[in-house]
């Protein structure tokens, strides 16, 4: 894997310089350098590594795109632009969206109460917002508090309930208004037409979401009647989040844009847009022939704007406005997730580990003798009478005839002879040896917790571009796993032969070793679960000034263990004076020692869950050079 895979899914964000990976961007600072300047400042644990300026590009890239086809298709419809909240909603990510996009007319979309309220809270007057998903009567009304309020909000009918329900809060809102005000009205249609992949049931005949034919006709009877079909202003699909291909998309548009060209000449005049969704996907893959997206985004923005004109010219309609709410596409990558390695687990297998005796097995013997002796010319040879001797050495000591030391040194040898033989024979492609490699491949605990910032690998096994921060002009050679510290089984990116993932070999008791693991913008963080009850990181947001030097701001450290435990809904205070109350009724130590183990403790309660960076034999060495 060549750097890393960064001329697969980095776009030019990242690059290496020397021996690090730099941000590509004004003085192109190491984000080695940011990790360091942040954990001096005592901010410990993983970090997440926000950057506005990386919205911003992926929001006018967006824009420049479909304007440039529009200029080349001669297009009347103009181009607007929402970021559904789903996708990210924390604080730090909003802020920096509306102030980085204020140029764009950039909007909001809202799926649930809370949602709307920040669209309504962050988003400028003027800019579009969105409400799509179930709504109530109490979520309809908010809708009409803010059209009230001078927002450019679209609230979108997924169902017939829903219509019936704007009907009654319209007349509860405008009969006796002075000026009566409405929401425009989208009907989000339940298309025949759907994605691929994982998230292809969000199109279709079986989809959560949306109107039929028949629903759809009722509904606009429905507008007709009560005088609302004047508000009736777009039409709404979504086949599907990381559309890996461009033909399911093609094909939706088609039967989109029909029933939009049908409804206008059915007598909907007011009606002048349509939303494509979601769906733009990102390039995850750092692996050569394993991309997931087969299109680019000019060829997405051409495809949707000459096929809204085809159908609009063929049909003698007005071109419909183009709108979109690519979440993951504008999120995913302005954030990245750095984390220390603690431990390497499969360290133990070098020779210093050895605890031959005076007069040895047979069998160990001569698999210390392969060790010793191996070469280019034998080393299949003595491979496979390694992994014979193994065999039977550890039925040997199934049965009692050899001891503790002895498997240990059968465990080390037979590792030992296997990295030989891989270096020697690793010109040879072979199945035998891909297998062999898988076996001996390097655990890496690193201080995080998959569950919580990778909830789609988990979930999904999704998978993320991860390098490390430095030693880049080494090539690594461990095939790596990487275990998080949760204690499940599941919170492991195993090695895979199919997207192999290699690391440096280095020994975290002298040196720390970073990973990052990117594009982790969109979805993780607001799927991420307390598995464990590890919370979200501590996150920085990451500024340049004018000179192009960074600035670190909105530092906000993972959350302390009594702040979880109140989330749960623990009473802490309880908790708090239950711990005082143990310690001080403690028959067994003095009371100078109650007071210094309650000063440890409420020194621990206020830190996180997360653990300290291992180094401990570091330390030691620290201690005698001082001693």
């Amino acid at each position: 894997m060549k750097d890393f895979g960064l001329d697969i899914w980095a776009d030019d964000n990242f690059v290496i310089h020397n021996d690090t990976v730099n941000i590509n961007h004004a003085s192109k600072p190491s984000l080695l350098q940011i990790t360091q300047d942040i954990r001096n400042k005592g901010y410990k644990g993983p970090l997440l590594l926000r950057f506005p300026h990386l919205i911003e590009k992926q929001i006018s890239t967006l824009f420049n795109t479909f304007e440039k086809a529009k200029q080349e298709f001669n297009y009347s419809g103009s181009f607007h632009a929402v970021f559904p909240l789903k996708v990210n909603q924390f604080p730090n990510f909003i802020t920096s969206l509306m102030d980085v996009s204020s140029a764009y007319n950039y909007g909001l979309e809202a799926g649930s109460k809370a949602e709307l309220i920040i669209a309504m809270t962050k988003t400028p007057l003027g800019a579009p917002i969105t409400v799509n998903g179930f709504k109530d009567k109490e979520m309809i009304s908010l809708c009409f508090i803010a059209v009230k309020m001078g927002h450019n909000l679209t609230i979108t009918i997924e169902g017939l309930g829903e219509l019936e329900t704007i009907i009654q809060v319209n007349r509860e809102f405008n009969t006796t208004a002075s000026t009566p005000m409405t929401p425009k009205i989208g009907v989000r249609i339940r298309l025949h037409s759907s994605g691929i992949g994982i998230w292809a049931k969000s199109g279709g005949y079986s989809s959560k979401f949306g109107l039929t034919s028949t629903e759809l006709l009722e509904a606009y009877e429905m507008l007709k009647k009560n005088n609302l079909l004047g508000h009736l202003w777009m039409i709404h699909f979504h086949i599907g989040s990381q559309m890996g291909e461009i033909a399911p998309l093609k094909k939706a548009l088609r039967e989109a844009g029909n029933i939009y060209a049908e409804l206008k000449k059915r007598g909907a005049d007011a009606l002048g847009a349509i939303n494509i969704g979601g769906g733009l996907a990102v390039e995850y893959s750092q692996h050569e022939g394993k991309t997931e997206r087969n299109y680019s985004l000019q060829e997405f923005a051409n495809d949707v704007v000459y096929l809204m004109q085809e159908i609009a010219r063929s049909k003698g309609v007005d071109e419909p406005d183009i709108f979109t709410e690519s979440g993951r596409y504008i999120a995913a990558s302005h954030s990245v997730l750095i984390a220390p390695v603690l431990e390497l687990f499969s360290q133990e297998y070098n020779e210093k580990g050895l605890r031959l005796k005076d007069t040895n097995p047979p069998l160990i013997e001569e698999l210390h003798d392969l060790y010793k002796s191996i070469s280019r010319k034998h080393a299949r040879e003595y491979l496979h009478d390694a992994l014979d001797h193994m065999e039977s050495l550890l039925t040997l000591f199934d049965l009692g005839y050899i001891d503790l030391e002895d498997r240990s040194n059968t465990e080390i040898l037979v590792n030992l002879i296997i990295k030989k033989s891989i270096a020697l024979l690793k010109s040879e492609d072979t199945d035998e040896l891909k297998k062999l490699q898988d076996r001996i491949q390097e655990k890496y605990l690193v201080n995080f917790s998959a569950f919580q910032s990778l909830p789609d690998f988990w979930g999904l096994a999704q998978q993320f571009p991860i390098m490390p921060l430095d030693r880049l002009d080494t090539k690594p050679s461990n095939p790596a796993s990487i275990w998080d510290i949760t204690c499940d089984s599941d919170g492991e990116i195993g090695f895979n032969r199919e997207l192999p993932l290699y690391l440096h070999d280095i020994d975290v008791s002298k040196e720390e070793y970073f990973l990052a693991f990117f594009l982790t913008g969109a979805y993780q963080e607001v799927l991420g679960m307390k598995h464990n009850l590890f919370t979200h990181p501590t996150e920085a947001v990451i500024h340049f000034d004018t000179e192009g030097k960074y600035y670190v701001e909105h530092l906000i450290e993972a959350q302390n263990l009594m702040d979880v435990l109140d989330d749960l809904d623990y009473d802490t205070n309880i908790i708090d004076k239950t711990l005082k109350y143990r310690i001080e009724a403690s028959t067994h130590i003095t009371q100078e020692e109650k007071r210094e183990l309650l000063g440890k403790l409420y020194l621990y309660l206020s830190e996180n869950s997360y653990l300290k960076t291992i180094q401990a034999h570091n330390t030691n060495n620290t201690n005698k050079d001082n001693t």
